[in-house]
């Protein structure tokens, strides 16, 4: 599907970007793949691993997802896009909630103009948890995208741009993880945890990645996918980190939750379950799938909730996981397979 096509990934220095590329440039011949993201030094430093001149497909430019004029520019001739640009820390949203509108928001609007003008095949927007029942700004400009990207999505037709949302839980080596907090804090014997009741949902950065391409191939219009992916306790987390710290339960932050959900009741009505995902629809696509025989209607109540989730990560789960990051806090070598997942 992507060799011979131009691929565009929106914040591609992060570290879902980078995972990307190595995907990518392994695994099909891409015609051009555009790394766009408003940082010259983290462009600097991934082209000296993955440089054009080692990688002729493979384009840096420099922008940013606010300036409308210039996606136009870099658009031209795109095929796929893959948005993963956002200003994502809930901390930082909650002081300046301006900064996260205009990129995340108005960012998402700007992606959704240029890509129609330039009629780019398909776009693949991310999103997170957070984005579901927010009850802080980043959520709350995260559910704002996914709702134009739906829209967008929804209103489109046979010959115009399509557009899905991909929604998932926390990403295991991506940067601001708690894992290199965690063993940061290993050497003062003391790990601190916001409550001990706190679950998360948790997924690798290939799982992620390979999740994301698998979208972009089923994708209609529309729909958010969600993977189905395992809960963990963040004390085990800080067990199978440091087995011998004093845990120090510290409170939970301005705009935290206990469990984290993927999918509301709400949205549960509108949903259908897969061996290896979840699909938000549209009620006008809905039974399309149903009628099909591939998928089967979310039962009355259902939701999908990191506390009571019917797939979980051990202590031994995670100390395997916490063991395959590596210095960069890059997970390399744990492709997901499809079928290791429960019925």
């Amino acid at each position: 599907m992507l060799s011979h096509k131009t691929i565009l990934i929106t914040g591609g220095t992060g570290s879902f970007g980078k995972k990307m590329l190595q995907i990518v440039l392994a695994q099909y011949k891409p015609k051009r793949l555009i790394i766009f993201s408003r940082d010259e030094l983290k462009q600097f430093e991934m082209a000296q691993k993955w440089g054009p001149h080692k990688y002729p497909s493979l384009q840096y430019v420099l922008g940013d997802v606010r300036d409308r004029d210039r996606l136009m520019s870099v658009f031209k001739g795109v095929d796929y896009i893959i948005h993963a640009a956002a200003l994502k820390q809930v901390p930082a949203a909650e002081r300046n909630p301006e900064e996260y509108i205009k990129t995340n928001v108005l960012g998402a609007m700007n992606i959704i103009d240029a890509a129609i003008q330039c009629k780019v095949k398909s776009v693949v927007a991310l999103s997170t948890d957070k984005a579901c029942n927010p009850i802080n700004l980043y959520g709350a400009t995260k559910l704002c995208s996914d709702k134009l990207f739906t829209a967008a999505g929804f209103l489109a037709t046979e010959n115009e741009t399509r557009f899905a949302v991909v929604r998932y839980g926390n990403v295991l080596g991506s940067r601001g993880s708690v894992v290199p907090f965690f063993k940061e804090r290993l050497k003062t014997g003391v790990l601190p945890i916001t409550d001990e009741r706190m679950t998360r949902f948790w997924i690798t950065l290939d799982q992620a990645a390979y999740f994301v391409l698998e979208s972009l191939k089923r994708m209609k219009g529309g729909e958010i996918f969600v993977p189905r992916i395992p809960s963990m306790k963040i004390v085990d987390l800080a067990k199978a980190i440091g087995p011998k710290c004093k845990l120090e339960a510290v409170g939970i932050r301005p705009g935290e939750k206990i469990h984290e959900t993927l999918i509301s009741e709400d949205e549960a009505r509108n949903t259908v379950i897969f061996k290896d995902c979840f699909v938000v629809q549209h009620n006008a696509t809905l039974r399309s799938d149903l009628a099909k025989g591939k998928g089967r209607l979310s039962p009355e109540g259902f939701r999908y909730n990191s506390g009571d989730n019917d797939m979980w990560l051990s202590i031994s789960d995670l100390k395997k996981l916490v063991e395959q990051v590596a210095d960069d806090y890059a997970i390399e070598d744990s492709r997901w397979s499809m079928d290791d997942l429960p019925e």
